[in-house]
């Protein structure tokens, strides 16, 4: 099943059925399916879901988004729609995705060391050290800071669009939440606090007289940590496999996008979109209740 995710469904439609607009002409059984396919809105988006009786291959959708793109629309491609009347569960990376920023930047920048903790930053990404090495390099320049600068810290962010509304409607759903991060378990618990989050998992800075110390304490939580909290949870729940959806922006959340029923990128990087399927470029997060038949 395709989802079209657009603030002009009807026109998208049209032009798909006539083969204008850049679209290729389709089958008669494509036509048929898509022209009495379902329109659905979420606030001011809306989903055609479009029944194409096939599995597209990674080139026809990587067409397909091209095409749709010009027109700020979205495509997903997934196996089934969530059933309302099942357990389901939505596992979310934190920063860039639920939130606008990067905490351990704007936690850089606050405390006057942004320039130190970037440089860590291009090192890793120019493959010079792991995740592991290049948290605790970061954290690192951490050390004295007062642990109360979380708060400060906290009233800076900015959910990404739509994740407030969809946090309530998966409570209304009764869908299971929890969110997985490379950041900081004192943002995240003021985050669950917000907004209801079932399940919070994060690193732990360690701190001496109400100070950082500039290390973490515990499991860091990397790609393969994120994994094992989505299997753990999904399990322990007993929620199945095709009801759940895990949510992401960058490459160290492939594996547990991967691993879900429905995995999505939301504003993903590059290096993300080389390992998944679907993702999200224009629509705000609240269109994922959409995934709900």
């Amino acid at each position: 099943m395709l989802l079209i995710l657009t603030q002009n469904p009807y026109e998208i439609r049209k032009e798909l059925l006539l083969g204008i607009g850049g679209f290729a002409s389709l089958k008669p059984e494509e036509t048929f399916s898509l022209s009495s396919a379902p329109i659905r809105a979420q606030g001011e988006w809306s989903c055609i879901e479009w029944n194409v009786g096939r599995k597209l291959e990674a080139s026809e959708l990587i067409a397909l988004r091209a095409l749709f793109a010009k027109k700020n629309s979205d495509l997903l491609q997934i196996d089934s729609l969530l059933n309302p009347k099942e357990k389901s569960f939505f596992a979310f990376d934190m920063d860039s995705t639920l939130i606008r920023q990067e905490v351990i930047d704007e936690l850089a920048r606050l405390a006057g060391v942004y320039e130190e903790v970037a440089s860590v930053t291009r090192e890793a990404m120019e493959g010079n050290l792991d995740f592991h090495e290049a948290l605790q390099k970061r954290c690192a320049h951490l050390k004295g800071l007062s642990s109360s600068i979380f708060s400060d810290l906290y009233n800076r962010l900015e959910p990404n669009v739509g994740v407030e509304t969809l946090l309530r409607g998966l409570k209304e759903k009764k869908s299971r939440t929890a969110v997985f991060s490379g950041g900081f378990t004192d943002i995240l618990e003021l985050f669950q606090k917000d907004f209801g989050i079932d399940e919070i998992y994060a690193n732990v800075l360690a701190r001496e007289d109400g100070h950082l110390t500039g290390t973490v304490t515990g499991d860091i939580v990397d790609k393969n940590k994120k994994l094992e909290y989505l299997k753990t949870i999904r399990d322990r729940e007993g929620i199945a496999h095709k009801q759940v959806v895990a949510v992401g922006d960058g490459a160290n959340d492939a594996l547990m996008l991967n691993e879900a029923g429905i995995g999505i990128g939301f504003h993903a990087k590059d290096g993300l979109k080389k390992l998944i399927v679907n993702w999200v470029d224009f629509a705000p997060m609240d269109v994922l209740l959409l995934l709900f038949s």
